[in-house]
This record gives structure tokens, sequence and C-alpha cells, in this order.
């Protein structure tokens, strides 16, 4: 089996200034290309579990959403740095929606995950509620320092 390092993007890889969907908006907070691949050396795959409800909102399109997912990635790429996989939620009423673990859940089951072997990090509660309802085994809530979490690994 497999662990992960399972991370909510907005606010905990980058800076939340609300509805980010531009390239020029996204602003990597800093550290997490240390953190990122510090896990990646300890066998940890990383994955990304994010709410993105402005796509329903009509804020930006799931076409903006890719090219800015796009670009984080290459940028994460261009460090040495593979993010595994990437889930997301589009819609304000969804069962994937956080606070819901569905999202955690397929990625556990896609990538044969060990959810007791893992961490989660986001900013926001319902962040550590569905990853602790998932049954990862450490979850953190990120307050602008990966320092615990990068010891946790």
């Amino acid at each position: 089996m497999n662990k992960a390092l399972f991370l909510d993007r907005d606010g905990t890889i980058n800076i939340d200034y609300g509805y980010i969907h531009r390239i020029e908006d996204f602003k990597f907070i800093d550290g997490i290309f240390e953190l990122c691949s510090e896990a990646q050396k300890k066998g940890y795959k990383i994955i990304i579990i994010t709410n993105q409800s402005g796509i329903e909102k009509g804020y930006y399109t799931e076409a903006d959403y890719e090219v800015t997912t796009k670009y984080m990635v290459d940028a994460f790429a261009d460090k040495g740095i593979e993010i595994t996989d990437i889930y997301y939620c589009p819609f304000m009423n969804h069962e994937d929606r956080k606070p819901s673990p569905n999202m955690f859940l397929k990625a556990i089951k896609k990538h044969d995950i060990d959810a007791k072997q893992s961490i989660s990090a986001g900013d926001r509660e319902r962040d550590i509620e569905a990853a602790e309802r998932a049954g990862v085994g450490k979850n953190f809530l990120f307050k602008g320092s990966y320092d615990e979490i990068m010891k946790a690994l």
C-alpha cells in the first residue's frame, strides 16, 4: 500500500484571494515546494483535494480552472515534484463536496493508499473533517506554516 500527502489547494498550496482562476493571481505559499519535495522523498504520493464552487457560481469556467491547474502542476514538475492526482468538486451541493470524505475515498481506492499512514493539510475545518471521515491518520489545519506537517512526514 501507498501513503499520501493530501493537500487542499486554495489557502494551503496557494494564497487564497478568493476564487483563484487566473495564473497571474496564483501565488504559491512559501515553503510548499519544500514540503512536497520532502514528502515525495519519503515516499508520499501528493494528491490535491479541492472544492471549486466558483465554477458552479459562474465566477470562472472549468476551462479556466484547468489552465490554472496545469500552471500549478507544471510549477511543481519544474521543481521535480510529481502531483499524483487532483480531485475537485465544482458544485455547491454535491456528494463529493468537502466536508464529505468522497474525494478522499476515491483517491484512496484508486491509488491503493493506506489512509492511516497518510497526512492531510487544509486551511478550513471542512478539509480536516473530510480527511478524518476518510480515515486519514494525521490531519493539520494549515495556518501559514508547514513546520508541523514537515515534522509529521
